[in-house]
């Protein structure tokens, strides 16, 4: 009995969480010409592909694709690989004041991206950086090495040092010890925090907007957010179409390595 209420229960709030999909999906796919508020709830036509078409001649997604790509692959690599350094000299290298070094190294998610939007724009334009696709690259790999730092240190701390140690008596090289034994075991905790932050680097919104301004750096959020402001003209089932375009990426990433991701993060708690 139990077993039924809790499957009756999580299919009503999978319902309730997938009904904002469905409104987005369904007025996504009317035509420009037929779109009404007033019809939200009911399919009337399918244009989804058209209007997709559309979005992409009218906001310039196609120019911050590259971009974006670029920006979720490379930073995220970066994080994870300096995030599992950090983790790796903590725990297995055992470092002088490791704790402390962590507490400084997970320190950068305390203050909120808000409070440093504007030192960041007024050093991002007094060196050069700003509207180019290094600097954006910079941002998003230092935001996201505090968390990879956190899972990976949580990780390798189920590691037993023995295995360092063995390793050593080997002949190994802490190189080597890092790059053939740790980051191996590391792999599913490695996929999992690139996904989370490669997810949160293709949806940025604030510092796509603060720190870059053409469409050849502009993430693609940044690029889909301008649409209703430059391109006035453009219907809303235009505009929705091109938001179900920038969201397939990220979904088609989390439904090819759930397996990864899961067995990551369940590893990252101990």
């Amino acid at each position: 009995m139990s077993r039924i209420i809790r499957t009756s229960v999580l299919a009503v709030f999978g319902v309730i969480w997938l009904l904002p999909v469905y409104l987005f999906v369904v007025n996504a796919s009317k035509s420009p010409l037929t779109y009404t508020s007033k019809e939200a709830w009911v399919p009337t036509d399918f244009a989804l592909f058209a209007n997709m078409g559309e979005a992409l001649q009218l906001s310039g997604l196609s120019a911050s694709v590259a971009s974006t790509v670029i920006y979720s692959v490379v930073s995220p690599l970066i994080a994870v690989l300096v995030g599992a350094a950090a983790g790796f000299a903590i725990v297995a290298l055992r470092l002088r004041h490791g704790f402390a070094w962590f507490v400084v190294i997970f320190g950068g998610t305390v203050f909120p991206l808000q409070m440093v939007i504007l030192p960041l724009f007024d050093g991002y334009s007094r060196v050069g950086l700003f509207d180019t696709q290094l600097g954006m690259i910079i941002v998003y790999t230092a935001i996201s090495v505090p968390f990879s730092a956190f899972v990976m240190r949580n990780f390798f701390t189920g590691i037993a040092h023995n295995v360092f140690e063995a390793s050593v008596l080997d002949g190994a090289t802490t190189w080597r010890i890092f790059r053939t034994v740790y980051l191996p075991m590391a792999s599913s905790a490695l996929v999992a925090v690139f996904i989370l932050q490669a997810t949160f680097i293709w949806n940025d919104l604030l510092l796509g907007l603060t720190l870059s301004q053409s469409d050849s750096v502009r993430p693609i959020v940044t690029t889909l957010s301008g649409m209703q402001s430059t391109y006035g003209g453009a219907q809303l089932s235009t505009v929705l179409a091109a938001g179900v375009l920038v969201s397939l990426p990220t979904v088609v990433l989390f439904l090819l390595t759930q397996k990864f991701f899961a067995r990551g993060l369940a590893l990252g708690q101990y």
